[in-house]
């Protein structure tokens, strides 16, 4: 502490201002550090909206990334958003991907990227002068880190997001699947059988249940059926999605039968899904070999040839 204000007194040259310079830079970076707090909360892990998804449909819940923030950030974001169109297209694809369709997103990403590139540096650095034997190249090494940790963490969150809820759009694509080559079979059209799936996912799995009913929505509000369905591949970005998106679209646009080509789907997938468990299971014995060398056989080794050991050294005893 005596050090950061010796420096301000240094650059000041007034050892009151100096302190009180001292004092207004601990303040900033306890907001800096409370305010990207208060937005991860209120936009990734909000409880109430978390609650009220389980019980209200999905197209009912609140949007992601709305809050009573949002104007503060709406101010902030012509300072904050990159300039180049292709870093905000890409980064609010991924939102997107991660379930986060609100216009307000992609300010808040960059909101709380600002905030922790300023705020956790100048907390780090001031909390560090508080630790007697650090050095000042450690400290700022400390900070630099942090600085780097502001920088790249909401991105590796977002990324962890994307993949949960890819995981999930995943698990529950088998049973969207065969409830729609049911739905068909059965007479259903595609609107009213994509709404029924829709309708029947909402407790198993809401996330897919949202995006169907968000496929209806489109075509009842006018958009074209094949452009609804490039909105959902679009949206989830799942490989298997898309391709189900492209054979509805090649069906709508030659006329072919919807449950044909449905059900021809399915089987494929069935396929791919026993041969992605096939090489799966295929690549246990690899893996295992690690954990039975370093863990399984010294302990083996142990009991089956210490006995050994411990009587020929009594014996040369």
């Amino acid at each position: 502490m005596d050090y950061l204000i010796g420096m301000l007194d240094s650059i000041i040259q007034d050892r009151q201002t100096a302190q009180m310079a001292f004092v207004v830079l601990i303040a900033v970076a306890v907001f800096c550090v409370a305010l990207a707090g208060v937005f991860l909360m209120s936009t990734f892990f909000h409880p109430v909206r978390s609650r009220l998804h389980n019980v209200v449909a999905p197209e009912a819940s609140e949007a992601p990334g709305e809050g009573s923030f949002a104007p503060l950030v709406k101010s902030i974001s012509p300072y904050v958003l990159p300039k180049k169109e292709k870093e905000l297209n890409r980064t609010g694809q991924r939102l997107v991907h991660a379930g986060f369709r609100s216009e307000n997103a992609l300010s808040n990403l960059y909101a709380i990227k600002t905030l922790l590139i300023v705020g956790l540096p100048l907390a780090v650095f001031l909390g560090l002068k508080w630790v007697p034997g650090l050095s000042s190249m450690a400290i700022i090494q400390a900070a630099a880190g942090a600085m780097l940790v502001g920088a790249l963490g909401p991105n590796y969150v977002l990324g962890k997001l994307i993949e949960r809820r890819k995981r999930k759009l995943y698990n529950g694509f088998p049973d969207a699947l065969d409830l729609l080559v049911v739905c068909t079979e059965a007479g259903y059209g595609l609107k009213p059988a994509i709404q029924r799936v829709a309708d029947e996912l909402v407790v198993g799995h809401p996330e897919l249940s949202e995006e169907l009913a968000l496929v209806n929505s489109e075509m009842r509000a006018g958009v074209d059926r094949i452009d609804a369905l490039k909105n959902l591949a679009e949206r989830t970005g799942l490989e298997e999605i898309g391709g189900l998106v492209a054979l509805l679209s090649q069906s709508l646009r030659f006329g072919t039968s919807t449950a044909e080509s449905l059900r021809i789907y399915s089987e494929e997938f069935r396929d791919k899904r026993m041969q992605r468990a096939e090489e799966a299971a295929g690549t246990i014995s690899t893996k295992m070999v690690f954990p039975l060398v370093l863990c399984m056989f010294p302990a083996f080794f142990v009991v089956a040839i210490g006995p050994a050991v411990v009587g020929l050294l009594d014996h040369f005893k």
